[in-house]
């Protein structure tokens, strides 16, 4: 079971980074944005369906049943996939990692931004690897997980439709986001009844999605159209590349003093983010 877990992270990583540098070729340069927002409310509204749709499959079928509909579900992209066609994009030569991170070097501003998702990565680590034993503190069987995860999807859904196209935001709407996400997370952590726990994780969905989205499409309109897939790569490892470490330091802070103290630090990343670019808007309007 771990080594089909492994080659399905290294698929995720592959694939992740080759489908967000695909966007950019399906639309114009000005939807961006929009693209990127409409994949991620696909991925979260997944997040707020999916967990429910399983327990009924559990429920009715079992777990090995559950994983076969889940595999199944693939070949809907897989035929997506055969229909598409993009449009024709430069191709950059033999890639190489120094190159890759050559980009960085010369935009300093694209570290930021992968900052930014991997601080919404180890955020929103708690959502998706804590829930069974948040639903257990909360004085719930751990089958209730799945209804926290999607109050999280659910933000997260909204925050598509509402703002998170709006990649043109200003630094403080960045900052505003980053501190939904962490927040929301902070309260959630700190509330002790599981009802009203729905409330500051739908929060922190919404800040989760708006700063992710926002982040991404800058990395994507960052560089030339050839460099798209080298940025996506970088992305990959911020966002997915470091959540397995993200739910090891979660998992040893929850063993050692509890899932509650252990969300809130890995919120910290993101208020801190949120902090510093808060920072920064006021020394420059001094300036």
């Amino acid at each position: 079971m771990i080594g089909f877990t492994v080659a399905a992270g290294i698929t995720s990583a592959f694939s992740a980074s080759a489908q967000l540098a695909l966007i950019s070729s399906l639309v114009d340069v000005h939807d961006v944005p929009q693209a990127v927002a409409l994949n991620s409310m696909t991925f979260n509204l997944a997040r707020a369906v999916g967990p429910a749709t399983a327990a009924a499959v559990i429920a009715t079928l079992g777990i090995p049943s559950a994983y076969l509909l889940n595999a199944v579900s693939y070949l809907v992209l897989v035929v997506a996939l055969v229909f598409v066609h993009p449009r024709p994009q430069e191709r950059a030569g033999h890639a190489r990692a120094r190159e890759s991170f050559g980009l960085l070097r010369a935009e300093p501003k694209l570290v930021a931004y992968l900052l930014i998702v991997m601080a919404v990565g180890f955020a929103s680590d708690p959502v998706n690897t804590e829930s069974p034993a948040f639903a257990n503190e909360f004085g719930y069987p751990d089958t209730w997980a799945g209804a926290l995860i999607g109050a999280f999807g659910a933000g997260a859904v909204t925050a598509a439709f509402l703002v998170a196209g709006r990649v043109a935001g200003s630094r403080a709407r960045m900052a505003a986001t980053l501190a939904l996400l962490g927040g929301g997370i902070v309260v959630y952590c700190l509330t002790p009844w599981m009802l009203l726990a729905f409330v500051p994780l739908f929060v922190a969905g919404f800040g989760y999605l708006a700063s992710n989205t926002a982040a991404t499409s800058r990395l994507q309109l960052g560089v030339a159209e050839h460099q798209r897939g080298r940025i996506m790569a970088l992305w990959s490892i911020a966002f997915l590349g470091l959540r397995p470490f993200a739910s090891i330091l979660d998992g040893a802070i929850a063993a050692a003093t509890g899932v509650r103290v252990a969300g809130i630090v890995l919120a910290l990343p993101a208020l801190a983010g949120a902090g510093i670019i808060a920072w920064t808007i006021r020394r420059g309007t001094r300036r």
